[in-house]
């Protein structure tokens, strides 16, 4: 209800504050198995952002919901904008997802190219992909159903495996140590 009213307030409001980057996030139902990492789709309000933050166009035409008129709004202000899209397993759809919320911040982390606080999510993550695992084997029909979604994303998912995902990898647990040389003192918690 009065998403375009809702949305120009927001962007007022960045405006005033002098906001350089409007970062949303969002989940989504989707056919992801819960034991592989959570997709998580980036999208840039405009291509020179999106070369900027090496992530691939997103020419996406379809339904959306609020952080999608939220993004367009802030593009229309000329405020730039990503959002980020956590994929989440249609079959454990309520809410929290630890593991979803812990890709999105590392989604954060890659935009913004600096270590975001975590404290005990990872745990929270680790523990709830177990707790699923567990209702899932309670089911035969279910069990069965995630390792089809299993085959089907490792299938699709092994060029991911080498090259731009592994290099991003190992950039998270740089910053995160704090070892990068163009870090400074920053460390492990950031300077910012």
């Amino acid at each position: 209800m009065r998403w375009r009213r809702f949305c120009g307030e927001l962007v007022e409001g960045f405006t005033s504050l002098g906001a350089e980057l409007v970062i949303l996030v969002g989940a989504l139902l989707a056919d992801s198995p819960h034991t592989r990492p959570v997709p998580v789709t980036v999208a840039a309000s405009d291509d020179k952002l999106a070369a900027a933050l090496q992530i691939e166009p997103n020419d996406y035409q379809g339904p959306t919901g609020i952080v999608g008129v939220l993004q367009d709004a802030c593009a229309s202000a000329g405020i730039p904008a990503v959002s980020l899209w956590a994929a989440v397993p249609h079959y454990v759809a309520q809410p929290p997802s630890p593991k979803a919320t812990l890709a999105l911040l590392r989604g954060i982390e890659d935009v913004l190219d600096v270590p975001m606080p975590l404290a005990d999510l990872p745990d929270e993550a680790r523990a709830w992909e177990r707790g699923v695992d567990e209702l899932a084997q309670q089911d035969a029909e279910v069990a069965e159903y995630v390792r089809s979604l299993e085959e089907a994303k490792d299938a699709t998912d092994l060029p991911e495996a080498s090259g731009d995902a592994i290099a991003r990898e190992f950039e998270r647990y740089l910053r995160r140590r704090g070892d990068r040389g163009d870090r400074g003192d920053r460390g492990e918690h950031g300077g910012r």
